[in-house]
């Protein structure tokens, strides 16, 4: 059952502000350069520098956005740190594409800016001595990560790959874990935060990245002949995107609120969004890609490719709000899982059927599961209300 005791103090509610949404449009450019690297390098290897550049990618975004939460992006100096992310987040998502083939530190050095200034603000400016000692803590791993970063910019890209693999693992574990120290650990439990309006930048961040992917179709789609295969191929994947938006968007929100709403831990409840949205992002990145190969090859047999791309990214958005669901409101999981299972199952069959056979079984999964869960989702919804009450 999910926490219900007494929520803490509430914070200040605040709306999502048009810089705050002109801001993620810089990270949205991102995932269409993170999906045309691993076009690109469709390998074990290409997916390797991808899945780091996504964690880094995404990493500043986090960062950025939940200081602003923190700090109120209304004010001045909130403002221009946004701003000054943005440009800085721009520069290096432009060179995502150079980043293991040419000048490693056109990536580099705007990160380091980004993740040293941002945790740097907040640990001077934070709104209380814990938030302060938090982000202090988060530079200290940042120091652990941020050599890697640099030395693997001076090496071949076979190496920096290592390098700049560990730099990302040590990121994300710090964000995942919330960056403790020995003795030394963030209670989040009772802490007032605006985790409403950090849970909404997490949605609006979401649907802009299947608006994304929406657009990837497009463009695939302009630059081939059309033709039946390539018009089923549409309208599969199509299909497949609209039910991924409907398993979460289905009433999943309403889920989502009611608990932020109602826990004693906003922020926990908001590091755990923010750890799904990580495998989310890279799940979508996976789903682009397979939805380039079916638009642009319909004719061609599955692959492995395929089956890890289209069902792999599947299963890897639908487990990562099963493991959500079940940490907060211990429900709403089993459902996503049986999904999982049976696109595991379909994707081994996948090397041996016909792309588009591979892709209507997708489809066949997600619309089931999407259907299923908005029953479940309403249900949820309305007993986490009335035990609230």
């Amino acid at each position: 059952m999910p926490d219900t005791s007494t929520p803490p103090a509430p914070a200040i509610r605040r709306q999502v502000s048009p810089l705050e949404l002109f801001f993620d449009l810089v990270f949205v450019f991102a995932v269409s350069q993170l999906a045309h690297h691993l076009v690109e390098h469709l390998t074990w290897r290409g997916a390797a520098e991808t899945g780091v550049l996504l964690i880094a990618v995404f990493g500043t975004w986090a960062f950025t956005s939940f200081e602003a939460t923190l700090l109120d992006i209304d004010r001045p100096r909130t403002r221009f740190t946004v701003i000054t992310v943005m440009g800085l987040g721009l520069f290096m998502n432009a060179a995502i594409s150079r980043a293991f083939a040419g000048n490693a530190w056109m990536f580099v050095v705007p990160l380091l800016i980004i993740m040293v200034g941002v945790q740097a603000l907040a640990a001077f400016t934070g709104p209380s001595p814990a938030f302060r000692r938090h982000y202090q803590r988060g530079l200290v791993w940042t120091a652990a990560s941020a050599p890697l970063w640099v030395v693997g910019a001076t090496q071949s890209p076979e190496p920096r790959l290592w390098w700049w693999g560990a730099a990302a693992l040590i990121d994300v574990t710090g964000t995942w874990l919330a960056h403790p120290l020995p003795g030394r650990v963030f209670r989040s439990a009772h802490v007032a935060f605006d985790a409403e309006h950090m849970l909404e930048r997490l949605r609006l961040f979401l649907i802009l990245i299947l608006g994304e992917t929406v657009l990837t179709i497009g463009r695939t789609l302009a630059g081939v002949p059309l033709d039946v295969p390539t018009f089923l191929a549409f309208v599969g994947v199509f299909t497949a995107l609209v039910s991924l938006w409907a398993v979460y968007f289905g009433g999943g929100e309403d889920v989502v609120a009611v608990h932020v709403a109602h826990t004693t831990d906003p922020i926990r409840a908001v590091r755990y969004g923010i750890n799904t949205t990580y495998c989310a992002l890279a799940a979508l990145v996976a789903v682009a890609v397979a939805s380039e190969q079916l638009i642009g090859h319909p004719r061609d047999e599955g692959s492995v490719s395929l089956a890890l791309t289209l069902f792999g990214g599947t299963v890897l958005y639908l487990a990562s709000q099963a493991w959500y669901y079940r940490v907060t409101t211990r429900r709403a999981w089993a459902e996503r899982l049986v999904a999982c299972g049976a696109c595991v199952l379909a994707a081994l069959a996948c090397p041996w059927l016909p792309s588009l056979v591979s892709l209507a079984l997708l489809d066949a999964i997600l619309v089931v599961t999407a259907v299923v869960l908005s029953g479940v989702h309403r249900r949820l919804a309305t007993a986490l209300t009335g035990t609230v009450a």
